[in-house]
């Protein structure tokens, strides 16, 4: 079985980000939800103001028409001017690359970044669409029919876990 300590693989990306962000003024953005509780911990631990941009890229994905709304939208929040900015996107799990995309869609709706860089806990391969990033807290290999699902407790410390996808 796979081990998968969330914590001691956020304190990896920790360590890389903070050393790619040297000298730069960067505004984090987290994808719902686990790249929003990442961005929120990262904010704190590399000391980075200011607040969190959150997007919820729901109505950017490209199947949305097949899969339909998700039950939990949520509105997306961009408390800082996205044009000419230095932007960290933070999400949970890298797969196919089509979050990613959406996410950076809708971010050019707020405006035109300087740069956008992005940062994940998991990269599990799989991509779909040429996206890739050096900020990453571990790459793993699991079956297509498998996810990876990060949580968090109420002591907001992190958890991974591999789940098959019903019917696969």
């Amino acid at each position: 079985m796979l081990e998968l300590d969330a914590e001691s693989i956020y304190f990896e990306l920790v360590r890389r980000v903070r050393e790619h962000i040297v000298g730069r003024s960067l505004r984090l953005v987290g994808v719902h939800t686990g790249g929003v509780w990442l961005a929120e911990r990262l904010r704190v631990d590399l000391h980075i103001e200011p607040e969190v941009g959150i997007l919820d890229v729901s109505f950017y994905r490209d199947d949305f028409g097949q899969t339909g709304l998700s039950r939990g939208v949520r509105p997306s929040r961009i408390p800082f001017d996205v044009d000419g900015a230095d932007i960290l996107l933070v999400d949970d799990v890298l797969y196919t690359g089509r979050t990613v995309r959406a996410a950076m869609n809708e971010l050019f709706d707020y405006g035109r970044p300087a740069r956008i860089d992005l940062a994940v806990l998991i990269d599990r391969g799989g991509r779909e669409l040429p996206i890739s990033t050096a900020l990453i807290g571990r790459t793993i290999e699991v079956p297509a029919d498998v996810s990876v699902v990060l949580s968090r407790d109420d002591q907001q410390r992190l958890h991974l876990r591999l789940e098959r996808d019903p019917g696969g």
